[in-house]
């Protein structure tokens, strides 16, 4: 079975020979490599066409953004199952081979592993694996999207965060679930494999295998933004993630877990953009009224949110920080 390893780009020259490597390194030998090249600057095409050969094969776009680069991949794949992997990150050499071992040509179900993060100029083995708690796997998606979402809220070691590349999906799941929203930049791979699970009809782990996951400083990280832009994307993943879950379940824990999201958007965009938090908070609210939200676990700002609210030690922050 044909597995299409789907890598977009946009100058990511620093990184991107180890990233493609890594893809080539895969020990699943039925494979293609699909590059698609977002209008980069720098010298990124250019690594990326020393790999091209019959099984990599190579697209230039106008830049458009990261998901617009995936949906490009989506269309020129082959294969019965797809990898996604950033220009920045490094898959096992055995990673698909050990889930689709897992999967055992099953396309109803999607594939997971342990992510491992590591940061720049570090190796990434140094690190140790942690298997967390949908290492189980699952039957109910919905249950597990609520676990996901809800954290530990919901129940102890539940929540945390799953890179994207640590998935191997069907192809016949992808197209269930749609092609990614290039509307979002912050939060789009939360959005899309929100839909991806749902799509499924279960999730198997695969343990023998790690997808690691580079993590650059604050400044070049695009998590780490807090432009407008970004954070509106985030606002409507959000959004668009609570219409897909609601409407598969009226579970009061899946409510929750959402409106639990909601309250630490509505943190991270307080008080920088009103529109903005306005419309998280009403979200907040109408969801998770009686969430009793504390941001501030500890020190200073713990005691000053105590006294006085955590709104008015957020307002200092953002004072200070200007």
């Amino acid at each position: 079975m044909l597995v299409s390893i789907i890598i977009p780009v946009y100058n990511a020259e620093k990184f991107l020979q180890d990233a493609i490597q890594s893809a080539v390194d895969q020990t699943w030998v039925e494979k293609e490599i699909i590059i698609i090249d977002d209008g980069s600057t720098d010298g990124s095409l250019a690594i990326a066409k020393s790999f091209e050969s019959e099984n990599v094969k190579i697209f230039s776009q106008t830049n458009k953004g990261a998901s617009a680069a995936r949906n490009k991949g989506i269309r020129e794949a082959r294969g019965e199952y797809i990898q996604f992997l950033d220009a920045d990150d490094l898959l096992s050499a055995n990673k698909i081979e050990a889930q689709m071992t897992t999967l055992g040509g099953k396309v109803n179900h999607i594939a997971l592993c342990a992510s491992v993060p590591f940061m720049d100029e570090t190796q990434p083995n140094d690190a140790a694996i942690v298997h967390e708690w949908f290492s189980e796997g699952s039957t109910d998606t919905v249950d597990f999207l609520i676990k996901l979402y809800g954290g530990g809220y919901i129940g102890t070691g539940y929540g945390g965060m799953i890179q994207p590349n640590a998935f191997l999906t069907p192809k016949v799941t992808i197209d269930k679930a749609g092609f990614w929203n290039e509307e979002l930049t912050l939060d789009d791979d939360g959005e899309y494999f929100c839909r991806v699970i749902l799509a499924a009809g279960g999730i198997k782990y695969a343990d023998g295998c790690v997808n690691y996951y580079r993590k650059h400083n604050k400044s070049a990280n695009l998590s780490a933004k807090n432009d407008y832009k970004s954070l509106k994307s985030a606002l409507q993943s959000a959004i668009l993630k609570t219409q897909h879950l609601l409407s598969k379940t009226d579970d009061p824990k899946a409510t929750f877990a959402m409106g639990r999201n909601f309250w630490e958007i509505y943190f991270n965009i307080y008080p920088m953009h009103k529109d903005l938090y306005i419309i998280t908070r009403q979200k907040a609210m109408e969801l998770a009224p009686d969430f009793n939200f504390t941001p501030y676990q500890s020190g200073v700002k713990h005691i000053l949110s105590n006294i006085f609210g955590w709104r008015v030690v957020r307002q200092l922050q953002h004072l200070k920080s200007r």
